[in-house]
């Protein structure tokens, strides 16, 4: 979950005024508040969430105790490829997560047939990342998708008005899964080499190849 800082300051003179943080971690957000606290100058902190309710300290402590033993600060990779010949579709996710103090990284693909279009993939790569989510419990959170598809990022931001049939109900499907699971989604749209670990899993897919894999990541 990405927050912002809300906190009054008054100088010992007795001016005042109020200071509003960037959004950022909770985790991150919840050590500055602790240490601005040492100062003695600041009043009336606490935070606001991407809805623009506010947490105490307190309960935001009790938040963050919550969610350590269950996938946090989850970033998804999403891509997918299409083989006009066979209207085969590769679907590939790359989702890194923390959990317990430690951060993951889950990889996997699928295969999937009559599709119709690239076009279709793609939206159908970013279903079966939602599903994959679900597998590993992720709700009520705030999650990055990175795509590098200009149609999905687009579509699913409402930026891009999308009318075909196929699409549409992919991104209802996708709407319904996220509005389930409690999901919070961010799209970020990049260049296809900075989406290449999703698109090498969705190329192994289409060539037959399964993967399935979780792995620690070492800072």
């Amino acid at each position: 979950m990405k927050i912002r800082i809300e906190w009054s300051y008054k100088i010992p003179k007795g001016c005042e005024t109020i200071f509003v943080s960037e959004e950022m971690p909770a985790e991150t957000a919840l050590l500055i508040v602790e240490d601005l606290e040492k100062t003695g100058r600041s009043k009336a902190l606490h935070f606001v969430d991407q809805f623009d309710s506010k947490w105490s300290i307190k309960e935001m402590k009790a938040y963050i105790k919550e969610i350590e033993t269950e996938p946090h600060n989850v970033i998804a990779y999403f891509d997918g490829g299409y083989d006009r010949d066979t209207k085969e579709a590769g679907l590939g996710c790359s989702i890194y997560y923390d959990q317990n103090g430690k951060t993951y990284r889950r990889r996997v693909n699928q295969k999937l047939d009559k599709l119709s279009s690239n076009n279709e993939s793609e939206y159908a790569a970013l279903y079966f990342t939602l599903q994959e989510l679900e597998q590993l419990e992720v709700h009520h959170l705030a999650v990055r998708f990175i795509g590098d598809s200009r149609i999905v990022i687009n579509g699913m931001k409402q930026e891009w008005a999308i009318s075909e049939d196929s699409l549409t109900s992919w991104i209802a499907r996708i709407e319904e899964k996220q509005t389930v699971l409690g999901i919070q989604a961010e799209y970020e749209l990049v260049p296809r080499k900075a989406n290449s670990e999703a698109d090498k899993l969705a190329t192994q897919a289409l060539k037959g190849i399964s993967i399935g894999a979780v792995s620690e990541i070492n800072h």
